[in-house]
């Protein structure tokens, strides 16, 4: 809209491609558009690029069933993938996307990021770990031999590794 503002001051295009710092050619093509239609001949069309296939309430809608779970939504169990999410979609939109479009959707639509879950063993007992850290861990980080400064050297003859 500056090059409409400049053109209708009565600046030439030359003025305007400096000012504004783009092409010779770019300035032509607004200058004919200016002079056909005003300014509004020089308003952009919207948006650029294909639209969205789901809407914004089908993605609030899918954002609902994650939220829910992978159980809620017949997985066998807790785990998200980018497969899942993709079967979710397409259940619920009709739409059916790849792995790389969903996690797009994933990431700039909904905001959410990729977590990886901690890995440890159902059967886990954190009581039992902190004692074996208390009382058999020290015992095992000493070490044999940990009351001196000690030689790994097979040369030197009071050395534990020494053939002698």
């Amino acid at each position: 809209m500056r090059a409409a503002d400049m053109f209708s001051r009565g600046k030439s295009q030359a003025d305007v491609v400096a000012a504004l710092d783009v092409s010779r050619e770019a300035v032509s093509e607004w200058y004919r558009l200016w002079s056909s239609g005003g300014r509004a001949a020089l308003a952009g069309s919207g948006r650029a690029g294909r639209l969205p296939r789901l809407s914004d309430e089908q993605v609030a809608e899918v954002e609902t069933a994650l939220l829910a779970g992978p159980r809620a939504n017949g997985f066998e169990t807790d785990l998200w993938t980018l497969g899942r999410v993709a079967e979710v979609i397409e259940k619920l939109s009709g739409v059916r996307y790849s792995q790389t479009r969903t996690w797009e959707i994933l990431r700039h639509r909904l905001g959410w990021t990729r977590q990886r879950p901690a890995r440890r063993a159902l059967e886990r007992d954190d009581e039992a770990i902190a004692n074996w850290i208390k009382s058999d861990w020290p015992r095992i980080k000493k070490g044999r031999g940990a009351g001196g400064p000690g030689s790994s050297s097979k040369t030197n003859p009071v050395s534990p590794s020494s053939p002698r």
